[in-house]
């Protein structure tokens, strides 16, 4: 069976659906790793039995120091694939440049790269919202685009509403990928 690692920094609703939807069924994930250790995916992902590790970012000097034992902790589990799923930090090519990863972004890439996506999309003058899974490589938000999905702005969309609509495209659209991808290897 394929492995995964999952990557996260928030509340871990993509974890969850991940994990709820795939694991033991078609992969395992065999550790969730985060940045900040008082995110809400922790008690997720332990109330499934997948082990966690907690990396705080606030405890390095430099951005290479923390990815160099990012990679070295991702490696440990020798992953088929890193999934990066709200994971807020800027990688280096020390990751970047060493792993197989997917990102989910909430915009429609080349769109409203970087953070605070969903707002800006949101504010835009775009008529369509919707989500990307992409490669992830050296540059921000920047890799092959393997799936998109979007949905049209309705004239009374709010950001809250905006907001379900793209969390709800993620957890369709990026379990499908994953299986797509792990299919193909």
């Amino acid at each position: 069976m394929k492995k995964i690692v999952i990557l996260f920094s928030g509340e871990g609703s993509n974890l969850l659906n991940i994990i709820e939807t795939l694991h033991t069924k078609e992969l395992m994930v065999v550790a969730a790793i985060t940045n900040r250790p008082k995110a809400g995916g922790i008690a997720k992902a332990k109330s499934h039995q997948v082990p966690v590790e907690i990396i705080d970012h606030t405890h390095f000097d430099a951005r290479e120091s923390f990815d160099t034992k990012l990679l070295e902790t991702i490696n440990t589990y020798a992953p088929d694939l890193v999934v990066m799923a709200g994971f807020m930090r800027i990688l280096t090519p020390i990751v970047t440049d060493n792993i197989k990863a997917i990102n989910v972004h909430p915009s429609l890439l080349p769109l409203f790269k970087g953070g605070n996506a969903i707002e800006k999309s949101f504010e835009s003058s775009e008529t369509r919202g919707g989500i990307s899974v992409h490669w992830v490589s050296s540059e921000l938000d920047g890799g092959e685009v393997i799936a998109q999905q979007a949905f049209e702005k309705s004239s009374d969309e709010t950001l809250e509403t905006f907001t379900q609509k793209i969390r709800q495209l993620e957890h369709t659209l990026l379990p499908k990928a994953i299986i797509q991808i792990l299919k193909a290897d």
